[in-house]
């Protein structure tokens, strides 16, 4: 995603290495940086609240506020400032492609009407216990006063009444389409789905014109575009199709790569290895993913850790 660990890097790497030539350029792409290591922490704590939480609170609405705000600010710098400007680059055009593609994919998770991932807002429900007085059947003295028993004692006594009472955005009458989101003040509603789905595809075409099977970048493009398919189209047989060709695409790529190029696509094609066995069952899928995941050896001919 925008704020994946790789995509930070070439953020950092990239904005250094046109300093020199284009220091406006630079200055966004380090503005980028700041706003994807914040938006970073703020997406790993939305998924685990999420995963405690059935139902939506103040604080995750609060924290989803802040994810819509900075990912719409992070795409207006973007659009406005890095895409114009780089059509001379070659990582740096794969990689802008690939942010606006992941900025997108963050309004489908949070932001999108209808929504397609319990990530987004729902419509908290909720029981409270309210305690009503109720008197007793009494007279109504001609519009002088309650007329009371004779002995002049109220005898009436305080019932417990439960009632179910629904929280959240009142939704609107039949025919007049969906609730509004509440992230609505932040930026428009609408669905985000097939615009995130183009954007993902150029990144990828890109990537797979621009880059070689083993590099990072391009496997983040295609690691993002693998959970994209999964979560929001749910596409779960494009998705494990996706990872698989990824890996075996690194397998057979004969491009040298530098020792922390080699780290990163190690941890990606691990997380690709997992993404095969989504939505299968964990026997046959734990069984397939053996036998079909490859091995990336290092220079020294072991097999790093955790590709097993």
């Amino acid at each position: 995603m925008a704020s994946s660990e790789v995509d930070q890097k070439f953020l950092g790497k990239l904005a250094k290495a046109v300093e020199n030539d284009n220091p406006l350029l630079a200055s966004v792409l380090f503005k980028i940086l700041g706003l994807s290591i914040n938006l970073s922490s703020q997406l790993i704590s939305a998924r685990k609240q999420r995963r405690l939480e059935t139902i939506q609170t103040e604080v995750s609405l609060d924290l989803q506020f802040h994810i819509i705000w900075l990912s719409r600010e992070g795409l207006v710098l973007l659009e406005q400032y890095v895409l114009p400007m780089v059509g001379n680059y070659v990582e740096l055009k794969v990689l802008a492609y690939k942010l606006r593609a992941s900025f997108y994919h963050i309004f489908v998770l949070f932001h999108n009407t209808p929504p397609v991932s319990n990530l987004g807002f729902g419509t908290p429900e909720g029981q409270a216990t309210t305690t009503l007085p109720t008197l007793a059947p009494n007279r109504v003295d001609k519009g002088k006063g309650i007329a009371r028993d004779d002995d002049g004692e109220n005898t009436s006594q305080p019932v417990q009444t439960s009632y179910n009472l629904e929280g959240g955005p009142v939704g609107p009458p039949p025919g007049f389409g969906p609730a509004a989101p509440p992230t609505a003040f932040l930026m428009k509603q609408g669905d985000y789905l097939p615009l995130a789905h183009r954007c993902f595809q150029e990144a990828v075409q890109l990537a797979d014109q621009l880059l070689w099977g083993s590099h990072s970048l391009r496997l983040s493009v295609k690691t993002e575009y693998a959970a994209f398919l999964y979560e929001c189209v749910h596409d779960n047989e494009g998705s494990r199709k996706v990872a698989k060709d990824t890996i075996t695409e690194v397998y057979e790529a004969t491009e040298g790569i530098d020792n922390d190029m080699f780290g990163d696509a190690c941890e990606l094609v691990t997380v690709l290895g997992r993404m095969m066995k989504r939505g299968l069952g964990s026997n046959k899928g734990s069984t397939s993913a053996t036998q079909e995941t490859p091995q990336i050896e290092q220079p020294d001919g072991s097999v790093p850790p955790g590709m097993i």
